[in-house]
């Protein structure tokens, strides 16, 4: 696995400034650690869409994405991917671990498997802009539940929508948090117009207060 090193200073807080030997020989340590021990898995479904009043619909199920920010990001799509992706448990016991013995590893360690997480979810949006590229379409960034006004409580219909549990492992609580924890769920629409997929999703958010929003 590639993790973005620039990405998980980002998520240390680090804006150009350059860490010292010691940060930087146990972000080594830990990327080489993340690849080893993740099970990286995802998967995702694409649908068509209708609109209504309620929002987004996916056709051919009972899901529907609410909010006027996922409705924005969808305005122009015509299908829709839905998407889940996991690094497995084994990378949330060794942040806990490692949170527990060495507090400074278990923050870079937690910023790796960020950076990591977003790695894997770049995988799978190159796959489905493949596939959206095969029918003449183009792709939206993904899109996220907790982004703007589209409800995390979304998590659950998603991961039961792709049976998520029976086929990757990951379940949501009572919290709409996900099990295991450096794991994300997405929407990326399929459209007709060309559409930047770099930024967009923190430009898109409205958290303008956010500690990890890119500049």
């Amino acid at each position: 696995m590639e993790i973005d090193r620039n990405e998980a200073l980002r998520y240390l807080g680090y804006r150009g400034q350059k860490p010292d030997s010691r940060i930087e020989e146990m972000l080594d340590a830990c990327m080489d650690e993340i690849s080893e021990i993740s099970k990286e898995s995802y998967l995702y479904q694409i649908y068509d869409i209708d609109r209504s009043r309620e929002g987004v619909l996916l056709k051919g199920t009972t899901l529907v994405l609410e909010g006027k920010d996922i409705e924005a990001h969808l305005s122009q799509a015509v299908k829709c991917a839905v998407l889940a992706v996991t690094l497995g448990l084994e990378v949330d016991r060794r942040i806990a671990f490692y949170s527990r013995t060495d507090i400074t590893k278990g923050l870079i360690f937690d910023a790796c498997a960020a950076a990591a997480v977003e790695a894997l979810c770049d995988k799978a949006q190159g796959e489905v802009a493949a596939e959206a590229g095969d029918i003449g379409l183009e792709i939206t960034a993904r899109y996220s539940p907790g982004y703007g006004d589209f409800d995390i409580g979304v998590q659950r219909d998603i991961l039961k929508l792709l049976k998520a549990y029976e086929r990757l492992g990951l379940s949501v609580n009572e919290s709409s948090i996900m099990i295991p924890r450096k794991s994300v769920t997405a929407v990326i629409g399929l459209q007709k117009e060309k559409c930047s997929v770099g930024k967009e999703k923190c430009k898109s958010c409205g958290n303008r207060y956010c500690v990890y929003r890119k500049d």
